[in-house]
C-alpha cells in the first residue's frame, strides 16, 4: 500500500494522461448542430468515457484512474456571455456543491436506477457501465481475479460487501467529475458504508486489518485525479466527507468506520478526503483526543461541527425538516446542506462587514450625535447591501447534470426539496473592532475627533500617526472575551441574518446568513483602503470567523468565549472559527487531552463550527525559499488543505502570519 501512495504522491500516474487536442473546440461543433444544453452535456459525457483508457496501478484494490487531461468546454465563449446576459451565472455554470444520493445507488446498482432514468440519465448510464466493462476486461486480462469479479457486480447491480460497496463509490464519484460537476461531496460515509463494513466482519469475509487495507486505497483514490479538479487554489476540490453525529432516531453514528477512517487520514498525511466530524454536548472525550490526534498530524482537519446547534438552527430559524436537518453534512468547505434531497447554492455571494463600515464611516460618522444613531446607519446599509444582493440573482441558470440528476431526489433542474442561497459574511472581527474603536475613541474618551479618524484612515495612518499604535494594539479586540468588541460582532450578525429574513429567491428558497469567508478574506480587503481597527491598506482580513492578524489575544480561551457570543443559529450557512496552533505545542504529553478539552469548551459553549491547524511557521518560510524540498508540507487555507508550495504567495503569507495559540 505504501508503494502506491508514494507512486500517486510522485505523480508516476500523471503519464497515463492524454490532451485531446481535436475535441479542444468541442463547443463550436456543438453550436454548429444546434444542440441543447443536455444534449451537449450528455454527449460531452459520452464521448469523455470512450477516450478513457482502462488503467490499473501496481497493488491497487480501488480502481479508475482519470486518463483524459481535461474537459473540453460545451458552450462557446459567446455562448456564455449571451447566456449571462439573460441570467446569473453561478461561478463556472456548472453543478457544484451538492451530496448525491450514493447510498440508495450503491444499494440497488445503476440498472435499476435506468428503470426510472430520462433518456439523457439513460445515456449516462450506459457510457459510465461501459467504461466499467472496460475496466473488467482490463482486469481478466491482467489475472487481476478479485477486481474482475467485483466489476462484474458493480455498478451494475448493488454492492453485496465492502469492497464493492467501495469501488462503486469510486465509479459514481469518478462519474460526477467526467460530467463537468465539481466540488462533489462524500456525505456521511460512516453512515452508509459501514453496513457492509459490518456484516463482512460478521461474515468472516474480512478482518479489520483486510478491511482498513482496502479503506487505506480508497483514501488514495481520491487523490489520483485532485489536480484536474477545478477551485480557486490546488487543492480546493470540495472532496468533503463527514463523520459521526446523530442519526434519525438520535442515536450516535460514531463507529469503527470512522475510527478507521481517522486511522487512514492521519496515516497516509494526503490532503484528500477532506474529514469532517459532527460532534455535541453528548459525544465523548474519546472522539474529541481521536480528532485531536488528527490534527496534530498537521493536515487543517477535522473540521468540527455542533449538532447541538447546527440541527436547531436549521430546523427553527430556516423551516428544514427534522428529518432532513439530523442528515445534514457539509459542503466542498463548511457550508451546511442536506444530502440527497437539497440543491442549495451555498456560497452565491458575500457580505463585506468590513466594507459596511467603510461606508458608513465615511457617509454617516459625520453627522451622527450619538453611536446609537451610528450604530443605526450600519444597520441600515447592511440591509441595503443584502438587498442588492438578493436583487442581482435572478433567473440563476447552470448547465444541465443527467448523471447528478439520478442522484438527486426531485428534479435538478426545477428545484429539489431545498434551494437555499447562502451568503457569507467576511471579516468579522475587523467590523467588530472598529464599531468597538469608534465607540471608545471617538464617542466615549473623544480622543479623537470624527475628521481626524477619517483621515488618518483615509491616509493609511500616515497623518495623525499617534493614533495607529492605540487603534493597532490598544483598541478593544474580539477575541480577548471583551464585549466592548463582542458586542458589535453580536450586532453585526444579527443584522445580517434580520436583512435576509423573509426573501424569498428565484428558485423558491430563502436566503442564508454565514460566517464564512472563503477567497474574500483576500479580495474584500482589497476593496478598502485601512480600516478603523489599525489595519492597515491590503492587510488581509482573519479568515473565517476569526480573530484580525494583529489581535493580541490572550489565548485560545478567550477566542471561543468571544466567539460563541452571537447567536450562531441565525448565521447558519457556515464558517468555522479557525484557530492556529504552533506544530511544537503538542510534544508535550497531555497536549492531545488539552486541545480535546478546547474542542469540547468550545462545542459545549454553543459554538457551531470548529476548524483547527497544527502550523510551524519556520518550516513553510524555508518552503518558500526551497519548495523542492517540502513538496508534501499541508496546510489549511480556508475550508480546504492544500499543498503549501503549490499555493499562489498571498495564500502562503497569509497561512505564516495567522494567530499562533498555546493551551
Amino acid at each position: 500500500m505504501s508503494q502506491l501512495r508514494e507512486f500517486i504522491t510522485e505523480k508516476e500516474h500523471h503519464r497515463y494522461r492524454r490532451d485531446y487536442p481535436e475535441y479542444e473546440n468541442l463547443a463550436d461543433e456543438f453550436k454548429r448542430l444546434k444542440l441543447s444544453p443536455i444534449e451537449r452535456m450528455t454527449r460531452r459525457f459520452e464521448l469523455m468515457l470512450r477516450l478513457e483508457r482502462p488503467v490499473l496501478l501496481p497493488g491497487e484494490q480501488i480502481c479508475f484512474l482519470r486518463t483524459v487531461k481535461s474537459l473540453p468546454d460545451c458552450f462557446t465563449k459567446d455562448e456564455w456571455e449571451s447566456i449571462r446576459a439573460k441570467h446569473h451565472v453561478h461561478e463556472r455554470g456548472y453543478i457544484s456543491n451538492l451530496s448525491p444520493n450514493y447510498e440508495s445507488a450503491i444499494k440497488t446498482g445503476l440498472l435499476a436506477k435506468r428503470e426510472n432514468a430520462d433518456e439523457y440519465g439513460r445515456r449516462a448510464i450506459d457510457a459510465i457501465l461501459a467504461l466499467s466493462d472496460r475496466y473488467r476486461e482490463e482486469a481478466r486480462r491482467q489475472g487481476r481475479r478479485e477486481l474482475e469479479s467485483v466489476l462484474a457486480r458493480v455498478p451494475r447491480y448493488g454492492a453485496e460487501n465492502f469492497r464493492e460497496a467501495l469501488q462503486f463509490f469510486r465509479i459514481l464519484h469518478f462519474g460526477l467529475w467526467m460530467e463537468g460537476n465539481y466540488h462533489n461531496t462524500v456525505g456521511r460515509f460512516d453512515k452508509y458504508m459501514y453496513p457492509y463494513l459490518k456484516n463482512d466482519l460478521e461474515r468472516g469475509i474480512l478482518t479489520e486489518e483486510s478491511a482498513y487495507g482496502l479503506l487505506r486505497d480508497f483514501f488514495i483514490s481520491f487523490n489520483k485525479d485532485s489536480d484536474l479538479y477545478s477551485g480557486i487554489q490546488q487543492g480546493d476540490n470540495g472532496q468533503s466527507m463527514v463523520l459521526g453525529g446523530i442519526d434519525e432516531d438520535g442515536k450516535e453514528v460514531f463507529n469503527l468506520l470512522s475510527k478507521m477512517c481517522l486511522r487512514a487520514s492521519r496515516e497516509l498525511m494526503l490532503i484528500d478526503p477532506k474529514i469532517n466530524l459532527r460532534v455535541s454536548r453528548n459525544t465523548p472525550l474519546e472522539i474529541y483526543e481521536l480528532g485531536s490526534e488528527l490534527t496534530k498530524a498537521g493536515l487543517g482537519f477535522p473540521q468540527y461541527s455542533n449538532d447541538d446547534v447546527v440541527i436547531d438552527g436549521l430546523v427553527k430559524e430556516y423551516g428544514y425538516e427534522p428529518k432532513d436537518a439530523v442528515n445534514y453534512v457539509v459542503a466542498a468547505c463548511w457550508e451546511f446542506i442536506i444530502p440527497h434531497v437539497g440543491t442549495d447554492i451555498v456560497n452565491i455571494d458575500a457580505l463585506s462587514f468590513p466594507k459596511v463600515i467603510d461606508v458608513c464611516l465615511h457617509r454617516d460618522l459625520g453627522g451622527c450625535s450619538r453611536f446609537e444613531d451610528f450604530m443605526d446607519a450600519v444597520k441600515s446599509e447592511i440591509q441595503a447591501k443584502c438587498d442588492v444582493m438578493c436583487e442581482n440573482i435572478k433567473s440563476i441558470w447552470f448547465a444541465p447534470s443527467p448523471f447528478m440528476n439520478l442522484f438527486i431526489e426531485g428534479d435538478l433542474y426545477q428545484g429539489a426539496k431545498y434551494n437555499n442561497f447562502g451568503f457569507h459574511g467576511t471579516g468579522i472581527a475587523t467590523a467588530a473592532d472598529s464599531l468597538a474603536a469608534i465607540e471608545k475613541y471617538v464617542y466615549e474618551e473623544k480622543l479623537v475627533s470624527k475628521q481626524e479618524l477619517i483621515e488618518a484612515v483615509d491616509s493609511n495612518f500616515e497623518e495623525h500617526r499617534e493614533l495607529l499604535p492605540i487603534l493597532r494594539y490598544e483598541a478593544p479586540k474580539m477575541g480577548m472575551n471583551d464585549n466592548a468588541a463582542d458586542a458589535k460582532a453580536v450586532f453585526l450578525l444579527e443584522a445580517f441574518a434580520d436583512s435576509l429574513k423573509g426573501k424569498r429567491n428565484c428558485r423558491g428558497g430563502i436566503y442564508r446568513a454565514g460566517t464564512g469567508s472563503a477567497m474574500y478574506y483576500l479580495w474584500h480587503a482589497d476593496e478598502i483602503g485601512a480600516s478603523p481597527d489599525g489595519r492597515r491598506r491590503r492587510e488581509p482580513l482573519g479568515t473565517n470567523f476569526s480573530p484580525s492578524l494583529f489581535a493580541g489575544i490572550k489565548g485560545p480561551l478567550s477566542v471561543i468565549q468571544s466567539f460563541t457570543k452571537p447567536r450562531l443559529g441565525k448565521a447558519l450557512n457556515g464558517g468555522p472559527l479557525t484557530l492556529e496552533f504552533a506544530s511544537s505545542m503538542f510534544e508535550g504529553e497531555d497536549s492531545i487531552k488539552k486541545v480535546a478539552a478546547l474542542v469540547k469548551a468550545y462545542i459545549d459553549m454553543g459554538g457551531h463550527q470548529l476548524q483547527l491547524n497544527a502550523v510551524n511557521t519556520e518550516r513553510m518560510k524555508d518552503a518558500q525559499l526551497h519548495p523542492e524540498n517540502h513538496r508534501q508540507l499541508i496546510v489549511r487555507i480556508w475550508g480546504w488543505s492544500a499543498y503549501f508550495v503549490e499555493l499562489d504567495r498571498d495564500y502562503q503569507d497569509h497561512v505564516i502570519r495567522r494567530q499562533q495559540y498555546s493551551v
